[in-house]
This record gives structure tokens, sequence and C-alpha cells, in this order.
């Protein structure tokens, strides 16, 4: 197990997970159970996993479910590339910045500079919250559109 960066070794950040992953955790520990130390992935013979054995398998699995200009893009090309989308997952469902940098263990700054990679159609649903929000301006109390 490796600590935290810049961390003490015995630090610790709590991070919420969402049910679904719950879930998906629960069931492969019914199936496979968990290694003496509690590890959840381990080898045949119950050791850790080789990095490199980690590196095939996510090639394997890349090339099996991402599309040839998925590929060819880069996307998801190492498994750390995870925390990257899954942090800007939670930046495009709408969780507040500071929220994201603290379950992150990041700053704001580095947050906006490194993670925000945000996912395909962000365009689209942001120029739709605009529109949702300049209607409701509208039919308020404002009386006066925007522009007028």
């Amino acid at each position: 197990m490796h600590s935290l960066k810049r961390r003490a070794a015995t630090a610790t950040r709590p991070v919420p997970i969402p049910r679904q992953l719950v879930r998906v955790l629960c069931a492969h520990i019914e199936h496979f159970g968990v290694a003496p130390d509690g590890r959840l992935f381990r080898n045949q013979r119950g050791n850790y996993i080789d990095m490199s054995a980690y590196g095939l398998t996510w090639a394997r699995a890349r090339e099996y479910v991402l599309t040839r200009t998925e590929l060819s893009s880069g996307l998801a090309k190492r498994p750390y590339d995870l925390r990257h989308a899954g942090i800007s997952f939670w930046l495009y469902s709408g969780v507040e910045p500071a929220e994201c940098a603290r379950r992150a263990g990041r700053s704001i700054e580095v947050l906006f500079r490194y993670y925000a990679k945000f996912l395909d159609g962000v365009r689209d649903r942001a120029n739709s919250l605009i529109e949702q929000s300049m209607e409701e301006w509208e039919r308020g109390s404002h009386g006066v559109a925007p522009d007028g």
C-alpha cells in the first residue's frame, strides 16, 4: 500500500463513493473474496499483481470496449487516467469545484489545470443550462429581458 502523495505514511483521506460502486465492490468481494491483508485484487497465488499485468490487461480491455477513434485519441491510455475521468465526471455532474478538489486531495487551481477535462457533450449541456436560466430570468420578476 502506498501513502498519499506528500503526506505522512499513516495519513488518510475519506472519499465517499456512490451506491452503484458499493454494489459492484460487494459483488466482487462475494465472488472473489479478499486477500488475507484485505486487498481486493491479487494474482492467482494470492500475491500482489505485477504492474506489467495491469498494463497488459488494461490494453486488452481498451481494445475490447473502445472504438478505433477513441483508441487513437489516447482515451484512458493508463488506468491512472480514470482518476482524471472520474474527477472530470464529478465536475460535469455539477459537483462544486471546491468539493471535487477536496475529494481529490488537490487545490482548486490544480483541479482546473489538470483534471477539468470534461466529457463529450459538455458544450451542449452548458448551453442548455444557460438557456434554461435565461428563460427563468425572463419569466421572473425582472420584467426586462437581458438584452432590452
